[in-house]
C-alpha cells in the first residue's frame, strides 16, 4: 500500500442549470425556448501547489455497473481527501462482494488520484515497484513483502497517477502466499483505467 498520507472527507456536486432563449423573425412561427443543463463539479481537493488539478474521483468517476463487474460493492464508497500544500490526493475506498470459505473473508480497494508524477512515486517505492502498463498506460506494480496480503497497480494519467491498491483479509488474520497477493488486480485497473482522462 502506498505511503501517501489520506484523510477521510466528502463529496462535493454544484449542478448549474441555464436556459436560453432564440429571438425569430416576425414571420417565423416562435420557436420553443430551450433548456441547457450543465453540471460542474467542486473539486474534492485543492492546493497551492501549482500542480495539476485532479479530474479523476474514484468515488463519482466508476460507474456502479463496473464495480460490480470487477466485484465490488457500487453502496460502500467511502471517501478520503488529502489536500497538503505541496500535493494532494483524492480517494475511494470500495469492499469486494467475493468470498472464499478459508481463504478469502473480505477485500477491500482503495483508489487515490494524485498530482505527483509517477517519476516521483518511483523514487518513493522504486525498491518494490516493477514498471509495467495497463491498456497501454505507463504503470507501476507495486509489492512490498512487509505489507502483507497488500497490492498496488500506480497508473500514470495527465494530473500524475492514479493508485489502485488492494488488501486481502484471510481468515484467521493468516497470511496469504505472496503469489496471491497481486492475483486478478491487473484485470481490476484494466476495467477502471477507460474511465480515468487521458
Amino acid at each position: 500500500m502506498n505511503r501517501w498520507n489520506c484523510a477521510a472527507g466528502s463529496i462535493a456536486l454544484l449542478t448549474a442549470t441555464t436556459a436560453c432563449g432564440t429571438d425569430v423573425p416576425p414571420e417565423a412561427p416562435p420557436n420553443t425556448a430551450e433548456t441547457v443543463t450543465s453540471t460542474t463539479r467542486t473539486p474534492r481537493v485543492v492546493d497551492d501547489s501549482g500542480r495539476p488539478a485532479i479530474t479523476f474521483d474514484p468515488c463519482l468517476d466508476i460507474p456502479d455497473d463496473v464495480l460490480v463487474e470487477a466485484q465490488y460493492d457500487p453502496k460502500y464508497k467511502r471517501p478520503s481527501e488529502n489536500p497538503m500544500g505541496s500535493y494532494s490526493f483524492l480517494g475511494c475506498s470500495f469492499r469486494g462482494t467475493l468470498s472464499i470459505p478459508n481463504l478469502l473473508d473480505d477485500y477491500r480497494l482503495n483508489v487515490l488520484s494524485g498530482n505527483v508524477t509517477l517519476e516521483e512515486e518511483w523514487d518513493k517505492d522504486g525498491d518494490t515497484s516493477t514498471r509495467t502498463s495497463v491498456n497501454g498506460r505507463d504503470a507501476l506494480l507495486q509489492l512490498d513483502p512487509n505489507n502483507k496480503n497488500n497490492c498496488s497497480i500506480t497508473v500514470r494519467t495527465d494530473f500524475g497517477i492514479v493508485i489502485f491498491s488492494r488488501i486481502h483479509y484471510a481468515p484467521d488474520a493468516r497470511e496469504l502466499s505472496t503469489d496471491d497477493w497481486c492475483t486478478g488486480l491487473h484485470d481490476t485497473v484494466a476495467l477502471f483505467e477507460p474511465f480515468i482522462d487521458r
